[in-house]
């Protein structure tokens, strides 16, 4: 669009300090003057939220910045905090644009999946976050201006109706929707079925699995692009809120505290008495509402309201007991009077009505996870809320498949060729971990190699359940009937049915039709059979999809990540690997310690484990591991460790 304006904006400590240092804001300059924007601002800033809200703000306040490009602080250091800086400002979120930043970033690297860019306006500027390096800034750049994307975004958020950009596309052949946006909401139907037919004999099966090997970020990106989060509800505020994502904008009802209430224990005066002997009052003795008399004081307790009359409160520190009143008897048993020893100056120790909160203040944002620290259940407590709209929790159906397969608790072997089984270690480790995350478990045991049986009790897991997770039966055996029932029997749709990650090659993810039920489509994961593949593989899909069903924000989905340090060397796979680790916080760093042998089947590499290190692919003139000392990104699955 020649004439647009265009703001950059280069997040980096170092270019901070530096300008010299700065290559990727100059690269944006000279591709988009070249593209015909006119470029009116280049301006470096540390990693620092506020330096950058302020610049960003600046901006969009004077009126005449069509578009704001960042560049830098997008991906997981610790000082990367651009998205956290300009997300809160964003009136409206592109979400369409980020997947097109990533889509064209994975193209080049699958470790494009850890940058963080965010997309939106704020009033009428168009603001885009990039990553910080020239390589993928270039890259970025060319997906946005080759196609008319950003041109109709800014003509459109300029207040103008696009006709100009629809009419070029249509021109080319490209349908434009307009009025009706002419198609029904019937459930979907694949489009292909790849599976191999298991009425079928074994010597016709599939001898290569036919589904196409897709990278982890492919299959990331898929399960967040094809679940929707669950319908809202309204639950009590109570302990059992924990793990919601609160569903409306909360506000304040009423102003606390309601009235003048003091922060301290002590005794509520007038702030012209002097120093001096004071009759003592309290609650039983003298009303609110009432003026407080000459020559007393009023006891109060932190928290507590003041009397009429009053608008400070002496310490009790600040005081001496005088006399006390006593009983028939003789005995002492309350406060008669007391002595002030200073002077209190007007509303010292006195809290304002609304000095916390104020009535109609914003407490709690839509989109708030409440988390099991207390604080946003405290909060709404403490405002006075009694319910409040949440996104509802998804209900989880775990099952195993097998005829090898012994339930530990009640060891009822399937018929089979006489061997004794293996226990089934899946179904128990991941309800602990499905259910020690806040989500309810619906156990529907072990599942025989047989059709009919994997039909039925798949079936009754779509009626009571808003996700689907199974183990084993996702490989090229002859009792793998997974892929085939999903396809055949219930109708669904294979997203992916291979990854390319060791362990957990093949896991599946796939959606199925459920009209009437609980959701228009229920997503269904299939784990490998292997313990150590299973585990590995729901931390890395299962949690965020389980989140993006919560109604998690979509930047919050995947487990957190640090940079650690490999206290011993790791062997590289040709394929990425996440490898079971311990990782401790120490006065330099994180550090990761391998638990040992990476097997798939070796459940107790993950004993102990809080992380997984996302090892890279071996290149093909790469090295073969990663040697002590060397930095890597880690997936933090438990709780992070002090190095001793």
């Amino acid at each position: 669009m020649s004439g647009a304006s265009v703001a950059i904006l280069t997040v980096s400590d170092t270019a901070a300090a530096n300008v010299s240092a700065d290559r990727s804001g100059p690269t944006i300059q000279s591709i988009l003057a070249a593209r015909g924007f006119v470029c009116k601002h280049l301006v470096i800033v540390p990693d620092d939220e506020i330096r950058i809200r302020t610049v960003v703000l600046g901006w969009c306040d004077q009126g005449d910045i069509d578009w704001i490009v960042t560049t830098g602080g997008t991906g997981f250091g610790v000082r990367d905090r651009t998205p956290e800086a300009i997300k809160p400002l964003l009136e409206r979120e592109a979400p369409g644009i980020v997947h097109l930043l990533l889509s064209s970033s994975l193209r080049s690297t699958p470790l494009a999946a850890l940058s963080r860019p965010v997309a939106g306006t704020i009033r009428h500027t168009l603001v885009i976050t990039l990553p910080g390096s020239v390589k993928a800034v270039t890259e970025n750049l060319e997906a946005l201006v080759s196609t008319p994307v950003v041109d109709h975004a800014i003509e459109l958020v300029r207040g103008g109706s696009g006709r100009r950009v629809h009419a070029a596309l249509a021109a080319e052949g490209v349908r434009v929707p307009s009025g009706s946006h002419g198609h029904d909401h019937a459930p979907p139907t694949p489009r292909s079925v790849l599976s191999h037919d298991p009425s079928l004999p074994a010597h016709t099966r599939h001898r290569e699995s036919p589904y196409p090997l897709v990278s982890i970020a492919e299959a990331y990106l898929t399960v967040l692009r094809e679940i929707t989060p669950l319908p809202m509800i309204e639950e009590p505020v109570t302990a059992k809120l924990r793990g919601h994502v609160i569903a409306e904008d909360v506000y304040a009802p009423q102003n606390v505290p309601s009235t003048y209430s003091t922060n301290v224990d002590g005794y509520a005066l007038r702030s012209t008495d002097p120093p001096g002997i004071y009759k003592v009052l309290d609650h039983r003795t003298h009303a609110l509402s009432d003026p407080l008399p000459d020559g007393t004081v009023f006891r109060v307790n932190t928290g507590g309201p003041l009397p009429a009359g009053t608008d400070a409160v002496i310490m009790v520190e600040d005081t001496r007991l005088h006399s006390t009143q006593r009983t028939a008897a003789g005995e002492e048993y309350e406060e008669a009077e007391i002595e002030t020893l200073a002077q209190v100056p007007r509303g010292d120790n006195v809290r304002d009505p609304g000095s916390d909160v104020s009535q109609g203040e914003l407490v709690l944002e839509r989109g708030t996870v409440v988390s099991s620290a207390g604080g946003e259940v405290g909060t709404l407590a403490f405002v006075g809320r009694t319910k409040v709209s949440v996104v509802r929790r998804p209900v989880v159906a775990l099952l195993s498949t097998g005829n090898e397969l012994l339930d530990v608790q009640a060891p009822n072997p399937f018929p089979s060729n006489g061997w004794g089984g293996i226990w089934d270690t899946n179904r128990p480790s991941l309800q602990a971990a499905i259910e020690g995350l806040g989500y309810d478990v619906v156990d529907l045991g072990i599942v025989p190699d047989s059709l009919d049986a994997h039909v039925d009790v798949l079936r009754r897991s779509l009626e009571v359940a808003d996700l689907v997770l199974t183990t084993g039966g996702t490989s090229m055996g002859v009792g793998d009937l997974l892929k085939p029932v999903i396809e055949r029997n219930l109708g669904g749709t294979v997203h992916f049915g291979r990854v390319r990650v060791k362990p957990g090659k093949p896991t599946t993810f796939a959606t199925v039709p459920t009209p009437g039920g609980r959701s228009e489509r229920v997503p269904l994961f299939a784990l490998p059979g292997n313990p150590a593949s299973a585990l590995v593989m729901f931390h890395i899909f299962v949690i965020p999809a389980l989140r993006k069903l919560g109604g998690w924000p979509e930047h919050r989905c995947r487990l957190p990540s640090v940079r650690v340090e490999v206290q011993e060397s790791m062997r590289l796979d040709s394929r990425p690997e996440y490898h079971r680790a311990i990782v401790r916080a120490s006065p330099v760093g994180f550090k990761a310690y391998s638990t040992g042998g990476q097997r798939s089947s070796r459940v107790a590499s993950l004993k102990g484990a809080n992380a997984l290190v996302a090892l890279p692919p071996r290149g093909e003139n790469g090295p073969s591991k990663l040697e002590i000392g060397d930095l890597v990104e880690a997936i933090v699955i438990g709780e992070v460790l002090m190095e001793d």
